[in-house]
């Protein structure tokens, strides 16, 4: 009883919280079923995380265990170029041409294509890279990552959310991954990570704080973060740039069900304890297809249709972001849609290729 008046007692003093309302979507994030009109690109891709574009024109993506790289027309043509023990997760490309791909449970590997086998950077300031979600490159070499958690790997995303963990970090490196230190540490969740062209500056995302932050990199070390997109609709995925702004996956909506559930000790360590994670009252990449998982009033299919506007358990959401972090432009794929799970996009010349990890599909929007 006591938990319960001071968190009602907090809900009045800090009456402005972050957590207090999730944002409505409206202006540049009105919904809408764009998602669900992009071309899918191939056959489905179990396990798809993120996406990057090659400077050839050709596009690298994590599946699993494994890199492809897809080419030719409609990039119909796919080619392994390695595969791990673990998942595969976040891509860069390095100035020097190499591959960075973030390995779960392993830690960050630079792939020369001219050698046989990858460099590693397993390990910063003596603790194992278990969580790596995300990596960048800047202009000079160095090599910049963020660790969703340090005591869970990404597998186990919905227990980091659930034990109200914050304990990831930001990392860097030279470019032979020697001198490896942390720059930031405690963060929610950070999941996406990009460079800012010409100013200097590595913007990352917070899943669990629904925020995009900007880092500026002094030649004395890094300077505070500053927030630039707070409380956000969405727990935001990957960050990627185009020269011009930020494409910003969201990997699923926030729900009143779902903060409500956060608030709740005792009922949310018990379900801890006692159900499977796919069936948590818990934010999910896909949805739907199990008649035992938690379902909001007002998400109950009628005549085998769910309403768009019904609360969801999975969500498909990008926005464009501009030099600024404004958003100027969102598409969706609403609660019965079909591309859900927003993980990564990147632009080409042929238009944005976006990863609909819940679906497994890649899409080709010529616009965003």
């Amino acid at each position: 009883m006591f938990d319960h008046l001071m968190r009602d007692i907090r809900n009045v003093i800090d009456r402005d919280s972050e957590q207090n309302a999730i944002p409505p979507l409206d202006g540049a994030l009105s919904p809408n079923d764009r998602l669900d009109g992009c071309t899918p690109i191939g056959d489905p891709l179990p396990g798809l995380d993120d996406v990057v574009a090659g400077y050839d024109g050709s596009l690298f993506v994590s599946a699993g265990r494994r890199v492809l790289k897809l080419s030719g027309t409609g990039f119909a043509t796919r080619e392994q170029v390695t595969e791990f023990d673990d998942d595969a997760g976040g891509l860069a490309l390095h100035p020097d041409g190499r591959l960075l791909v973030c390995v779960a449970g392993r830690g960050l590997a630079a792939i020369d294509p001219a050698k046989p086998q990858p460099r590693w950077l397993e390990t910063v300031d003596g603790r194992a890279l278990a969580g790596l979600l995300s990596v960048a490159a800047v202009p000079d070499g160095r090599i910049f990552a963020v660790e969703g958690s340090t005591a869970r790997p990404p597998d186990a995303w919905r227990h980091d959310l659930m034990e109200k963990r914050h304990d990831g970090r930001l990392i860097a490196c030279d470019a032979a991954l020697n001198s490896a230190t942390t720059l930031l540490s405690d963060l929610h969740y950070p999941y996406g990570l990009a460079v800012a062209p010409d100013t200097g500056q590595l913007w990352f995302s917070e899943s669990w704080a629904h925020r995009v932050s900007r880092l500026p990199l002094t030649g004395n070390g890094p300077a505070k973060p500053e927030i630039v997109l707070r409380n956000l609709p969405g727990y935001p995925a990957r960050l990627h740039g185009d020269g011009r702004g930020f494409y910003l996956a969201l990997f699923a909506r926030r729900t009143h069900l779902i903060e409500f559930v956060l608030k709740e000790d005792d009922f949310r360590q018990e379900m801890i304890a006692t159900i499977p994670p796919d069936y948590w009252i818990a934010p999910a990449y896909a949805g739907g297809s199990d008649c035992l998982e938690p379902m909001q009033i007002g998400a109950v299919k009628a005549l085998g249709i769910q309403k768009p506007w019904a609360p969801p358990r999975s969500y498909g959401l990008l926005v464009r972001l501009d030099a600024e972090g404004e958003a100027s432009a969102s598409i969706h794929s609403r609660a019965g849609g079909r591309f859900h799970g927003i993980t990564g996009a990147c632009a080409t010349s042929r238009g944005v290729v976006i990863a609909a990890r819940g679906a497994g599909r890649l899409l080709l929007s010529p616009e965003i």
